[in-house]
């Protein structure tokens, strides 16, 4: 008899019925590859009305008051910028997924915290993509201890789920998932199929043994893990390493943690000799700013519970085009189109024949609406060719009839830019609860953006 096939996007993983040259889901193009399904095996127990009869164990409902609570086991992995963005540290048989583009520093970062779990663990580095010798030149150049850390160059997945159990370490590390390949499913490596198999038995292992286990993912041109959305809800955290290849800077961010909250962010600096940490990024992202220069201003955005300073620099300049050109860097396209639209209709600024690009210093990425008044004032400056004082900071959400509305965290925020040597702060008149001003720090209350533009420029 001949098995059924099924046809489904390497780029989404959205199953059709037929080939399709372009992907209903995703709309990519030339992604969709045909896989032979399986034929369904019944499980042992499967018909029988009380499951037990087969003798297979059958797990029972329990109340919520009887179910025994643990606390998670942590240890440290030995880099202070991945613990805080793990919650406090790795816990002990979770599966974590670093994913980023190619080259960003994720197997770097990988190679790094062995040095420090060797001393108290058996770590298992599996590589697929790399030797065992390309893996200690790396290490030599990083001065990672030899001692502790064990190599395996392997692609076959029950290799190495053998090689784990022969060696019983206490952290795996698997690079990458989409080398694997699990024997029992007719898929190539990184397809949607070989990467869910995989990643389901690494699960298993995890929870089962009671063993870390990190994977690292590349990422696609559109930005999401290679393979199918479904990876990151089999997971227990995902880390996001985003940053430029060519920039000193990357920055690790968690999009979900089952262990700790979200959104928290490390900085982390390339060097010769690897990943080195930034303890303090305001400080570091804030460094070589122009002195009264039109154009820029900066804010303070909550990445998780850590206040950042971000300097956002526009430049606006009259269009010889039919179109003016919008270019957004580190913010989001569309609220930049909108706020154009609101300093335009509200601010009084005739912006429709500019040019308008706006760029985020240092490769980070602000989606947080406290931003829109540095973004603002940023945007005029440069129009008007007028600076905002460098010793000026700007925080507040602005809404589409020129409003400005208050942000979370406020006083957290204004703390960190009083110690980053910040005089002035425009923020919104009406606030969330009491705020008391740091000292050293004068707040500027204004209740639009045609005040606030008005009042600095």
């Amino acid at each position: 008899m001949k098995a059924k096939t099924l046809f489904y996007c390497t780029e989404c993983g959205n199953e059709m019925p037929k080939w399709q040259g372009k992907c209903p889901a995703c709309g990519a193009w030339n992604t969709v590859v045909e896989q032979p399904t399986e034929k369904p095996v019944k499980k042992a127990g499967i018909n029988h009305p009380r499951g037990s009869a087969a003798g297979v164990a059958v797990h029972r409902p329990k109340l919520m008051k009887d179910v025994e609570i643990k606390d998670e086991l942590r240890f440290c992995t030995g880099m202070g910028e991945l613990d805080r963005v793990l919650g406090g540290g790795a816990v002990k048989g979770s599966l974590v997924l670093i994913g980023g583009a190619p080259g960003i520093g994720k197997s770097t970062l990988m190679l790094q915290i062995c040095d420090n779990l060797c001393r108290f663990a058996t770590v298992l580095y599996v590589s697929g993509e790399e030797s065992e010798r390309q893996i200690k030149l790396r290490a030599q150049r990083l001065n990672v201890a030899e001692e502790g850390l064990h190599l395996l160059a392997e692609t076959d997945l029950e290799n190495m789920i053998d090689s784990v159990h022969h060696l019983q370490p206490d952290v795996l590390i698997v690079d990458s998932i989409q080398t694997l390949y699990h024997g029992d499913v007719n898929a190539a490596p990184g397809s949607v199929s070989q990467v869910k198999e995989c990643t389901l038995a690494l699960m298993q292992l995890a929870k089962g043994e009671g063993i870390t286990v990190f994977v690292i993912g590349h990422v696609n041109k559109e930005g999401f893990i290679a393979g199918p959305k479904v990876l990151e809800h089999m997971v227990d955290c995902v880390l996001y390493f985003e940053g430029e290849r060519h920039m000193a800077y990357r920055i690790l961010r968690a999009a979900k943690n089952r262990f700790g909250a979200t959104n928290e962010i490390g900085v982390f600096e390339m060097e010769d000799g690897g990943l080195c940490e930034v303890p303090n990024p305001s400080e570091t992202l804030l460094a070589g700013r122009p002195m009264d220069a039109p154009g820029t201003c900066v804010t303070c955005v909550m990445e998780g519970v850590r206040p950042v300073l971000a300097e956002i620099q526009a430049l606006v300049v009259p269009s010889s085009l039919g179109n003016p050109r919008r270019v957004s860097n580190g913010f989001e396209y569309n609220r930049t189109m909108l706020l154009l639209a609101v300093l335009e209709k509200r601010g009084g600024l005739l912006l429709g024949n500019c040019d308008s690009y706006l760029n985020v210093i240092g490769g980070l990425t602000l989606d947080e609406p406290a931003a829109d008044l540095a973004v603002v004032l940023a945007m005029a400056s440069s129009f008007r060719d007028r600076p905002v004082p460098h010793y000026l900071a700007a925080i507040g959400e602005v809404g589409l009839t020129g409003e400005l509305r208050a942000v979370s965290a406020l006083g957290q925020r204004l703390s960190e830019v009083q110690r980053l040597g910040f005089t002035k702060c425009l923020i919104p008149k009406r606030v969330q609860g009491k705020l008391i001003a740091p000292e050293g720090l004068e707040l500027i209350r204004v209740s639009s953006i045609r005040e606030a533009l008005a009042t600095l420029l």
